[in-house]
C-alpha cells in the first residue's frame, strides 16, 4: 500500500507547467486560494493513481511470469503425471532464439549423459494444430536426440497454454537459471521484453535479480553489434564484468579494437578475458629510444656531457657552483657565435 505523506511532501515535486492550458474561449482569471488548493489536490490524486497503476502492473507482470515459469517446470518435473509420452521428433519445430546456446563442454556432457541414460526430464511442447509441435523447453535435448543419437522419438509432455504464456514461461525460466551465462540472460531479457510487452522495470522487479547483476547483464547492449554477434556464438566466453569493461572501452572510441578482441576471445580457447581486454585498450605511442650522452674529457678528466633529445642539444658541464655556471655561459656564447657564423656563411653562398 502506498503511504501518503503530508501535503507539503506531496506537492514538492509539482511544477506550474504541469497544469494544462485552458481553451482561450473558456479562460478565467486567477484562481482563488481554495481553487488553487483544489487544483493541487486533484493533480496529487492523479499522480498517486498513476503510481498505483504502475505498481499493480508490475505485480501483474510478476505473477504472470512466475505462473508461466512454474507451469513449465512442473511439467518437466512431473512428466508421467502430466501425460508424458513419446513424440515424433520430425513434428517438432523450434522458435529461433529460444534455445540456450551451450558451450562445447556443456553440449558434450549433455550428449554423453543422454546417450547412456533415459531421459529424466521430458521436453515440453505446444501443439500448433497442423501436425507440428512447438518446442517450449528442451531444444538442446531434441537436437542431440535427432542429430547425434539418430533417434526419431523423444519423451514429451504437452503445454496447454497459449503462445504468449509459452514464450513467457520458457524465457523467464532461462533468465533465472543460475548456470546461464550473463550474455544468455541478456538475450533472454530482451526476448522477454519484446515478446511479453512488459516494461524493463517490470521484468527486473519480477526477476528478483540484484541491481548490480542487472547492470552487468544490460552492459552487453552497450557493445557494438558486431561484438554481440560474436558473443552469441559462445556466450560462455564473455562474462558480465568483462562486458562492462569492453563497453567502457568502446564508449571511449575503441569500438573497432573491442570487436577484434572479442572475436579473438571467442575463436581462441587459450585467450583469457583479461588478455582480450588488454588487446582492446588503445596502444601507447612508441617511445623514442634515448641516445646515450657523449662525454667530452680533457685527458682523464670529464669536461662535459653532450646529449640530443627531441630536437634539443644539451650540455652538462662537470663541477659545481660558479665554475660550472661560468663554463656553461662561456660555451653558450661560443656556440651561439659559431651558429651565427655558419648561418652567415650559408647565406653568402
Amino acid at each position: 500500500m502506498t503511504k501518503k505523506g503530508s501535503l507539503l511532501d506531496r506537492t514538492a515535486q509539482l511544477e506550474v507547467g504541469d497544469r494544462p492550458e485552458r481553451p482561450a474561449g473558456g479562460a478565467r482569471g486567477p484562481l482563488s486560494a481554495p481553487g488553487r488548493m483544489f487544483d493541487l489536490t486533484q493533480r496529487i490524486n492523479d499522480a498517486e493513481d498513476r503510481a498505483t497503476a504502475a505498481v499493480a502492473e508490475a505485480e501483474t507482470a510478476k505473477q504472470q511470469l512466475e505462473e508461466a515459469r512454474r507451469t513449465i517446470e512442473a511439467l518437466e518435473r512431473n512428466g508421467s503425471a502430466a501425460g508424458a509420452m513419446e513424440i515424433d521428433i520430425s513434428t517438432l519445430v523450434e522458435v529461433p532464439g529460444r534455445r540456450r546456446v551451450l558451450s562445447p563442454a556443456e553440449y558434450n556432457e549433455l550428449r554423453d549423459n543422454l546417450a547412456k541414460n533415459p531421459l529424466v526430464h521430458p521436453i515440453v511442447y505446444r501443439s500448433l494444430g497442423n501436425g507440428k509441435n512447438e518446442i517450449i523447453s528442451g531444444g538442446n535435448r531434441v537436437a542431440i536426440y535427432r542429430d547425434d543419437l539418430g533417434r526419431t522419438k523423444i519423451l514429451g509432455v504437452p503445454f496447454t497454454g497459449d503462445a504468449k504464456a509459452a514464450e513467457m514461461g520458457a524465457t523467464f525460466a532461462n533468465l533465472l537459471a543460475p548456470s546461464l551465462p550473463d550474455f544468455e540472460k541478456f538475450r533472454q531479457f530482451e526476448r522477454l521484453q519484446h515478446e511479453s510487452g512488459f516494461t524493463r522495470s517490470d521484468i527486473i522487479e519480477a526477476s528478483g535479480l540484484t541491481k548490480q547483476h542487472v547492470a552487468r547483464i544490460l552492459s552487453f547492449e552497450k557493445l557494438p553489434q558486431a561484438a554481440r554477434d560474436a558473443i552469441s556464438k559462445r556466450p560462455d566466453r564473455v562474462g558480465g564484468h568483462a562486458a562492462e569493461d569492453f563497453a567502457q572501452l568502446a564508449a571511449n572510441g575503441n569500438a573497432e579494437a573491442v570487436v577484434k578482441a572479442i572475436e579473438a576471445l571467442v575463436a581462441d580457447e587459450s585467450l583469457t578475458q583479461k588478455r582480450a581486454l588488454e588487446l582492446a585498450k588503445p596502444k601507447a605511442a612508441p617511445k623514442t629510444p634515448q641516445v646515450a650522452a657523449r662525454t667530452i674529457s680533457i685527458g682523464r678528466k670529464k669536461f662535459c656531457d653532450v646529449s640530443v633529445r627531441s630536437g634539443t642539444v644539451g650540455l652538462r658541464f662537470a663541477g659545481k657552483g660558479a665554475d660550472a655556471d661560468a663554463n656553461a655561459q662561456t660555451w653558450a656564447d661560443k656556440i651561439e657565435a659559431f651558429i651565427r657564423r655558419e648561418l652567415e656563411a650559408q647565406g653568402g653562398e
